[in-house]
């Protein structure tokens, strides 16, 4: 057993800020991941892994989801920041079991995500009861009949909800809704809530299907990337080798974002001569320094010009055969934005008219275009407009379900999407819900349940008293965090599948489990043999995983393995279905998958196959849209963007370079000039200087909502920033207690996290 070095909670104290880069990754991008590895892991330890992770016979990343290239794959197919997460997964360091006696949950609770992450892999189930301060060690026999009585003792099934992380596999994610199910509730609230659901609502609604309409080689054949509220360079670096790829086969970049983030400007790729000794390769021909919550009026100024465009030169620029044929409402979109005023749209974006000119040029002159987004897109009040937007956009060019063009959301998180492919969403149609009927001989419950702020809101009534997660660290990653830790601390269990420490475990119910599992590099040996796994990425590929490691601990079960036997001990003989073989043989779990889960047929067959394969989409493949008209829908928005009061700022919350969603690597953000320190916010130097500020200087950063107190973070830096005039950035987890509980997108539901309202005021004390 090998126990960590991190004893002491580390400070701001030392913080050194200085300029940041202009360009990402080279050798520095190379130093950083060895480090991390070696440090983390060992030699032999790290080469095993390294060496197999995005291989065709290796284990899948746990970070991003960007996907494989399906053909020339390279020797060291992961970035920095995949290295980072392998090193913080496998690392040999383990919990003590003494360790449960020397920290109280409270102390837990006022340690940081870093030092809790840093004590390395858990091993053995915990169990803190009633009214107790300490977890202590328990069998897994005891684990699983407390939650099992806690569940059974509820009285109904929907006071219990479950929440997943991205990091559960397909089989693991089909079995955990099957279990679900089967008890009695559709309570599934997600990860993807917090992130994507704007995406997948905008997309469903628009094109049929929530989900890219590209694949990896189509980057290579597009003329025009555009890239918005993104930043490639942290959150999926192996994107940056797909844009170099492009840009070198000719395509032009715009990117719009609030931030000129370095992945956005130059990529100098480690993995070539040039990227090491070169200047690498230019990526933005075009930076859109954009205000916070102006994109979709962006849009609308853009498809205006395209339509002035088409009435110049009439049958010219608007793929009209395409039109006729595949989409509906181009009568509506053009009346809506017939009086599109312009002064309102450079107000809300802070571009001026050149600028959006540039752009609408760029589209024009481009014959096959892709636009790609992330968070900065779909965590705002009028997201699902915003992506509507987008699809109008492509739709008006006829840039879908053609090579090198289609619309590209990249999902943060390795599993996220394909947890969804299996059933994890608390409003899975009835088509589904039949099948599982079918196939599994019990009636599901059919009234949607709750998603991730709707579960808070139940718990602050008193109405969940039971809270599971399988994986993640709901607690940190959900918006208003003093409200949700409160809610949580409100029920009656909580319970938490993990690989390591996190927030989470300290803020419990009344009484908590935590639940040790093997990690995605770890060999999983079952009854039947060694299994495998299986995982989609972005653009619906889906393929197979096999841990390569021996597990850290020889009493780790596998989420399947736990998800069976609370299976087993909840419910009994209840409902028909074999839990304990599926435990045995994952490949039964994949049987029941091709028969329930469109495009999984055969499922499989398809999954041995070397490099797996790609689900199918109508958008893409055929241009069929699943939509209640059979067509693409071209859709008439209006936004409201917001507004900051005289003297407030509009606030985003962003993940640093040294971090993966709320894990927090190191305290370090190389790219925008931080060094030992988390707790700074960026703010525009000239919107420094009119509060009476100045770089370096303390300040409690308040967030207003209507008719409620405000939320403040204290003593935070001010870091003099080149962001857009009137916005400011802060790291995330620690700002999600500036993100009112309430304030969330129309439709998607999501938190609003890159609008917050804030006002900053010299520190207090």
């Amino acid at each position: 057993m090998k126990r960590s070095k991190v004893v002491e909670d580390p400070t701001d104290e030392g913080i050194e800020v200085g300029e940041p880069k202009t360009w990402a990754a080279g050798l520095p991008g190379i130093v950083h991941a060895m480090d991390h590895a070696l440090s983390g892991m060992g030699v032999r330890r790290s080469l095993a892994l390294l060496s197999t992770m995005n291989q065709k016979d290796g284990f899948d990343c746990m970070s991003c989801a960007w996907p494989d290239p399906s053909q020339h794959r390279a020797a060291a197919e992961f970035c920095e920041n995949g290295a980072k997460a392998v090193a913080w997964e496998a690392t040999p360091v383990t919990v003590p079991s003494d360790f449960w006696a020397q920290h109280p949950v409270s102390e837990l609770a006022e340690r940081s995500e870093y030092w809790l992450g840093q004590q390395g892999r858990l091993t053995e189930p915990v169990y803190k009861a009633p009214g107790q301060d300490h977890y202590a060690p328990v069998s897994w026999d005891e684990a699983f009949a407390l939650a099992a009585d806690a569940l059974n003792a509820l009285d109904s099934p929907d006071q219990a909800s479950f929440y997943t992380s991205g990091r559960a596999s397909n089989e693991a994610a089909f079995l955990y809704q099957l279990f679900v199910r089967a008890y009695g509730t559709n309570n599934l609230p997600d990860c993807s809530n917090m992130c994507h659901e704007s995406t997948s609502a905008a997309m469903a609604e628009t094109v049929g299907v929530g989900k890219a309409t590209v694949t990896y080689e189509d980057f290579g054949k597009a003329d025009l990337i555009v890239i918005m509220g993104q930043n490639p360079g942290t959150n999926h670096p192996r994107m940056l080798t797909a844009l170099e790829e492009a840009k070198r086969g000719g395509a032009s970049i715009v990117a719009v974002n609030p931030l000129p983030e370095a992945g956005l400007m130059r990529f100098k790729n480690p993995q070539k001569p040039r990227g090491v000794v070169g200047r690498g390769t230019q990526l933005a021909d075009q930076f859109l320094q954009i205000r916070l919550g102006g994109d979709g009026m962006l849009l609308q100024a853009v498809i205006k010009r395209v339509l002035e465009a088409e009435d110049a030169a009439p049958g010219s620029v608007l793929d009209h055969d395409f039109l006729q044929t595949h989409t509906q409402g181009l009568d509506e979109l053009r009346a809506n934005l017939a009086d599109l005023d312009e002064q309102a749209v450079l107000a809300a974006t802070g571009l001026t008219s050149e600028e959006i000119d540039r752009f609408a040029e760029r589209y024009l002159a481009a014959e096959r275009v892709i636009v790609t987004w992330a968070m900065g897109l779909t965590q705002h009040t009028d997201s699902v407009s915003t992506i509507r937007e987008i699809i109008n956009l492509l739709l008006l060019r006829g840039h879908m379900g053609r090579p090198g063009a289609g619309a590209c959301p990249i999902r943060g998180h390795s599993n996220v999407q394909g947890d969804r492919t299996m059933g994890i969403w608390e409003q899975m149609p009835d088509s589904f819900i039949d099948a599982l009927r079918d196939e599994f001989g019990f009636e599901p419950p059919r009234e949607h349940g709750l998603d991730s702020v709707d579960t808070v809101r139940g718990m602050q009534r008193g109405d969940i008293r039971f809270f599971m997660a399988l994986g993640g660290n709901f607690v940190s990653a959900i918006s208003d965090t003093e409200a949700a830790k409160a809610a949580l601390r409100g029920t009656a269990m909580t319970v938490q599948v993990s690989t390591k420490l996190n927030r989470s475990h300290a803020v419990t119910g009344d009484a908590a489990l935590i639940l040790p599992t093997l990690g995605r590099t770890e060999i999983d040996r079952q009854a039947s043999g060694e299994q495998f796994v299986t995982v989609e990425d972005t653009v619906c590929a889906v393929h197979a995983s096999r841990g390569q490691v021996e597990p850290v601990g020889p009493g780790l079960l596998s989420e399947i393995a736990i998800i069976s036997r609370l299976a087993r001990a909840t419910l009994g003989d209840r409902v028909p279905i074999d839990w304990q073989a599926f435990e045995a043989d994952y490949s039964r779990i994949r049987h029941r998958i091709s028969r329930v889960v469109p495009g999984c047929e055969d499922y499989e067959r398809k999954v041995r196959t070397p490099g797996g394969f790609v689900l199918p989409h109508g958008a893409r493949d055929s241009r069929t849209f699943s939509t209640p008209t059979g067509k693409a829908m071209l859709t008439a928005n209006t936004f409201s963007p917001p507004q900051a009061p005289p003297g407030r700022l509009l606030l985003q919350t962003v993940r640093a370079h040294d971090q993966f969603n709320t894990t927090i690597y190191s305290r370090n953000d190389r790219y925008r000039g931080v060094k030992g320190g988390r707790e700074v916010v960026f703010v525009h130097a000239d919107d420094l200087a009119e509060r009476g500020l100045s770089d370096g200087d303390l300040v409690d950063v308040h967030s207003e909502w209507p008719g409620e107190p405000d939320r403040v973070l204290r003593g935070f830096r001010a870091v003099a920033y080149p962001t857009a005039r009137g916005c400011a950035a802060a790291y995330y987890p620690e700002a999600n207690v500036l993100v009112p509980l309430d304030s969330t997108a129309t439709t998607s539901n999501t938190p609003v996290s890159k609008a917050v309202v804030v006002r900053l005021e010299p520190a207090a004390g």
